[in-house]
């Protein structure tokens, strides 16, 4: 029995570690990072400064941070520390920071 349970714990573990992998692997197609970059440049916005918040894809960030649109992108964006930083705008979860 401990066996059976030491083995589902195992599985379980290694389906929540797929699950979360695939949902930080998001990929932003070459023409929507030219035009992020594009529009970032001619849109900028005040840089925040989140102490605490790291800038790790897959962070969520606060509800008090304010998302600026990108047009024909369904991301968002902010800029935090200097760093543009792209944002699901659904799960508020960071999907890529640009240098």
């Amino acid at each position: 029995m401990g066996k059976q349970l030491t083995l589902a714990a195992a599985g379980m573990l290694l389906l929540v570690g797929v699950s979360a992998a695939a949902a930080q692997d998001v990929i932003i197609q070459p023409e929507h990072d030219t035009v992020i970059r594009e529009y970032v440049k001619k849109k900028p916005v005040a840089s925040l400064s989140l102490p605490g918040v790291e800038l790790n894809i897959g962070t969520a960030l606060p509800e008090t941070v304010e998302l600026y649109e990108v047009p024909d992108v369904q991301y968002r964006y902010v800029v935090i520390e200097g760093r543009t930083v792209l944002v699901d705008p659904g799960t508020r979860k960071i999907v890529k920071v640009y240098d």
